[in-house]
């Protein structure tokens, strides 16, 4: 009876081990994506002295991986006014295309999304531990300040 407990769990073990070698073998694959958000204050499509970054502003990211799964994220931005996403996963699982957008900004003067700054596709095809940069989003003051004009 102990010659047979000794056989399964030496087996159970071996088993174990063979898991773990076959799962080692997995290729690891990390992407990035970051951006920035701003406040165009005068409203000028063109990032001056007067503007500033947005801390807080939401922004999702829409991915789907090679796989065919679709993965949703949410970012908020940090005090320099930049979002960050990231994913370790299967290469085989690897993000194929995403689409970035931003959702809010929290910032009093400062939150009505400008023109072109609806969201932007692209693909993802960058190695392993790269990234990729969106271009900025823009919001805009819901009335130009007069040291504009």
């Amino acid at each position: 009876m102990e010659s047979q407990k000794k056989k399964l769990v030496m087996g159970f073990f071996g088993f174990l081990l063979t898991i773990m070698f076959v799962a080692s073998n997995v290729e690891a694959w990390t992407g990035e994506i970051h951006g920035r958000v701003v406040c165009d204050v005068c409203g000028d499509s063109s990032i001056g002295p007067e503007d500033h970054v947005l801390e807080g502003a939401e922004v999702a990211v829409l991915c789907i991986t090679k796989s065919g799964e679709v993965l949703n994220y949410q970012a908020f931005t940090n005090a320099k006014g930049m979002y960050t996403v990231a994913e370790t996963m299967p290469e085989s699982d690897r993000w194929d295309a995403c689409l970035a957008r931003p959702i809010s900004s929290f910032h009093d003067h400062c939150s009505h999304l400008g023109e072109g700054s609806a969201g932007v596709k692209f693909t993802y095809n960058h190695p392993s531990g790269y990234f990729h940069t969106v271009r900025p989003f823009v919001y805009r003051h819901a009335s130009v300040p007069t040291y504009c004009i």
